[in-house]
């Protein structure tokens, strides 16, 4: 693991490290691209910050081949290595833009109609394809084992384009919702460049389908990746103009509702309380919709998660009065939830956690911390070891706690794997 992943895996942008180390965010790129190293004042502090002993920050400043990969993705995210699964993902995207024409998807296991049909280029056999996909992905525990079904969906989608079947816009927007897929697998493991990537894929084919609800979610998932490095402000950009295309799209989607609710998240990380509870009281009129509002796929908001997500909310303002009854309702929901969602379950713990530090409540922070790090084992969800990594960085105050140490202990070890 180099100094960026470690950065990345605490939950830190790069900008947010300079403030606490008191540098400028560009010596934090220079450390990490292995131009400079930190000065012996400076590494005491960035040792801290990043969870690590003098001697662990030593063995990751002086691994000299960890070094010169980031030195090669200096100013940008992280990009796989030629020849991996991303890197193969990333190529037949590339080819998917080279070629107009018909999309097929391979199917898994839906018999010999399914595959006849998607062979004739019937769009909505694809669509069924794609929504089993969404199925699997929302179901399995480790999001990245579906590495090798999207691979196998990609070759059969670019041997399909060759072959010109099938009318162009419905095949296109087959096209958008699978990238959008692909941009999850990526974003759940933290490989933000790699989810960035196939978000814009996703806009880009979605606008060429005339697919306005395709295109503003793809928007709507872009802003998450912003949203994860601190940049709320670009975020908010992004879901205005998601906004834009949403009420241009089918009003009995809940494609408006989703981009309110992540717009809540936004206004809430700039601390903006009546522009946060503004965009959720929006976002809960997804319940006025009608049981056709989500597809199963690309678009699955549908009020379920608004407990959580209005707890979470409060969370980052700071309203920890308001929080911890809405959380510990959603708590109990996501028990209740179709495949239940360990994500969604790591993700409300978490931040039950971290309301359990602020009040100085040891037994709180460890009930909940510790059933999280158990979620973040068994799934290997990126997305809850960050948010893991985000609470180990607040758990100092209460450090003189055996059991609090030992908490920390296991989310360090999990940051490093």
């Amino acid at each position: 693991m180099g100094l960026a992943n470690r950065r990345r895996t605490m939950g830190y942008s790069q900008e947010k490290l300079a403030h606490l180390l008191g540098v400028d965010r560009t010596t934090v790129g220079r450390w990490e691209c292995g131009k400079v190293l930190p000065q012996p004042q400076q590494r005491k502090g960035l040792a801290s910050a990043l969870g690590l002993s003098p001697d662990e920050l030593d063995c990751l400043l002086a691994a000299p081949a960890v070094r010169v990969q980031e030195n090669a993705r200096c100013q940008t995210e992280e990009s796989p290595t030629p020849g991996d699964s991303d890197e193969m993902i990333r190529r037949a995207f590339l080819r998917v833009l080279s070629v107009s024409g018909a999309l097929a998807v391979l199917p898994v296991d839906e018999a010999e109609a399914l595959q006849e049909g998607a062979g004739l280029g019937a769009s909505a056999d694809f669509d069924r394809m794609n929504g089993h996909l969404w199925q699997v992905y929302q179901l399995a525990r480790s999001k990245r084992a579906m590495h090798p079904v999207i691979r196998d969906q990609l070759t059969t989608l670019n041997e399909a384009l060759a072959r010109g079947r099938g009318p162009t816009r419905p095949l296109l927007g087959a096209a958008a919702d699978l990238f959008q897929l692909a941009g999850e697998i990526a974003f759940d493991g933290n490989r933000y460049s790699e989810a960035a990537s196939s978000y814009a894929l996703a806009a880009s084919v979605g606008r060429d389908a005339d697919a306005y609800d395709l295109w503003a979610c793809a928007l709507v998932r872009h802003a998450y990746v912003e949203m994860s490095e601190g940049r709320h402000r670009h975020a908010v950009q992004l879901l205005g103009a998601a906004a834009r295309l949403a009420r241009r799209g089918d009003s009995a989607l809940s494609t408006r509702q989703w981009v309110a609710s992540v717009q809540a998240e936004a206004y809430a990380g700039l601390g903006d309380l009546t522009a946060c509870e503004r965009a959720m009281d929006q976002a809960e009129t997804v319940c006025e919709l009608g049981g056709g509002s989500t597809n199963g796929g690309w678009l699955r908001f549908d009020g379920t998660r608004l407990s959580e997500e209005r707890g979470a909310r409060y969370v980052q303002l700071g309203r920890f009065d308001l929080a911890e009854e809405t959380l510990t309702c959603a708590l109990k929901q996501t028990e209740l939830a179709a495949g239940h969602s360990y994500r969604r379950r790591g993700a409300v713990l978490t931040d039950l956690a971290v309301i359990g530090v602020r009040r100085g409540d040891a037994e709180q922070v460890v009930a909940y911390g510790g059933e999280a790090v158990g979620l973040a084992r068994v799934t290997g969800s990126g997305y809850v070891v960050r948010r893991l990594g985000a609470l180990r960085g607040e758990l100092r105050s209460l450090g003189e706690d055996r059991r609090v140490a030992g908490l920390a202990a296991e989310i360090a070890v999990l940051g490093m794997s």
